[in-house]
């Protein structure tokens, strides 16, 4: 016959149990709020990398105004946000917003932008199947909508006056091919898409220090992008338009 077990000994071993199963609930809870406070994580192959700054916009010389931008993740993927104030000479102040939400491989999901001058307008846009779906709204006047077709996914977005994505072609170009590239484009304040060609100039030396330059060709433009070993974009040159952009 089995001798019992004393009771003072059986509450012992339930409270050790307990205590057990406390501590590893709290673990358990402490990892999942971890996790929340890290935020999404995009997929480890994506080319688009996180990068925050501030870029000087400069008008044949003079300084005209300012971007304030953040590439960051968001849910799988990335999103580029930016907000540029402008005041040109001879010319009434304009407050620019962009939010482009990104696939992992640079293929845009939306884009959102408002303008803001002497009226305010603004625009949707979803992308899906190499298809944006716009939706315009004007000051006074009804939304208009409009579908582009591009014919592939990855396509470049490079509105008016938010320069931080030319940071992202910079990552869409597949620098180990290199080489020419081309790439549908849209311009969204003006709704024209196109197409761009983007090629590695290789080091390209400006006061002293030497960048990678990819130079991004239009019709009617000529940009050279000065990135940093990374390929982060420290500055843009439009010679044509005696426009500069330079990371302070």
């Amino acid at each position: 016959m089995r001798a019992r077990r004393p009771k003072q000994l059986e509450f012992a071993c339930l409270l050790t149990l307990s205590l057990v199963m406390c501590v590893v609930m709290c673990a358990a809870l402490a990892a999942r709020v971890t996790a929340q406070k890290k935020g999404p994580v995009p997929s480890a192959s994506s080319v688009i990398v996180a990068d925050k700054g501030k870029f000087a916009i400069q008008l044949d010389g003079k300084t005209v105004g300012h971007e304030n931008f953040e590439i960051a993740p968001a849910d799988t993927g990335w999103a580029a946000r930016a907000t540029t104030d402008l005041k040109p000479p001879d010319s009434g102040s304009t407050h620019v917003t962009g939010t482009l939400t990104l696939q992992p491989d640079g293929a845009p999901i939306s884009y959102e932008w408002t303008s803001h001058a002497d009226k305010t307008n603004g625009a949707h846009i979803l992308f899906n199947n190499g298809v944006a779906k716009i939706t315009l709204e004007m000051q006074d006047a009804r939304p208009f909508q409009q579908d582009l077709s591009f014919g592939t996914p990855l396509i470049a977005v490079l509105d008016n006056n938010l320069y931080h994505q030319y940071g992202v072609l910079a990552r869409v170009y597949d620098w180990k091919k290199r080489g020419v590239q081309n790439l549908p484009v849209l311009i969204p304040q003006e709704l024209t898409p196109g197409v761009i060609t983007v090629e590695s100039v290789g080091t390209a030396s400006l006061s002293g220090k030497s960048y990678e330059g990819l130079r991004v060709t239009t019709l009617d433009l000529e940009v050279l992008l000065y990135l940093d070993s990374s390929h982060r974009l420290m500055r843009l040159d439009a010679p044509s338009a005696k426009v500069s952009v330079v990371r302070e």
